[in-house]
C-alpha cells in the first residue's frame, strides 16, 4: 500500500468552506480512481514546533504504486490539484508531498 501524504500552507484568505470544497473534490476522486482508498484531512494538531508553516494536511491510501500513479495522471486529479495549489501560499511552494510504502 502507498500512503500519499500532503502538507499544505493555505493562504489566510481561504475560508473553511473553500478548504472543505477542495477536500470534497479530492474525496470524489475515489469514485473514478481504481485502487484509491481512504482519504483523511486535518489541520495540524502537533504541539511540536516543527511544522514550518504547514497548517493542514491530508493522506490518501492507494492499493499499490500503480493506483497512485494512475491518480497522478488522471485529469480529475489535475483539476483538483490546480484548485488546491491556487489556495496555497506561494502556489506549489505551499505544498509538500511525501509517499510512504506501508506494509512492505
Amino acid at each position: 500500500m502507498i500512503r500519499h501524504c500532503v502538507l499544505a500552507r493555505f493562504r489566510n484568505d481561504i475560508t473553511d468552506e473553500e478548504r472543505a470544497a477542495i477536500h470534497a473534490d479530492l474525496e470524489a476522486l475515489r469514485s473514478v480512481i481504481d485502487g484509491m482508498g481512504k482519504v483523511e484531512f486535518s489541520a495540524n494538531v502537533s504541539p511540536e514546533p516543527f511544522a514550518r508553516g504547514f497548517t493542514h494536511g491530508f493522506i490518501i491510501d492507494f492499493r499499490d504504486a500503480a493506483a497512485r500513479d494512475a491518480y497522478l495522471v488522471h485529469e480529475a486529479h489535475s483539476r483538483a490539484g490546480a484548485r488546491l495549489v491556487a489556495a496555497l501560499e506561494g502556489g506549489t511552494d505551499g505544498l509538500m508531498v511525501f509517499d510512504l510504502e506501508i506494509g512492505a
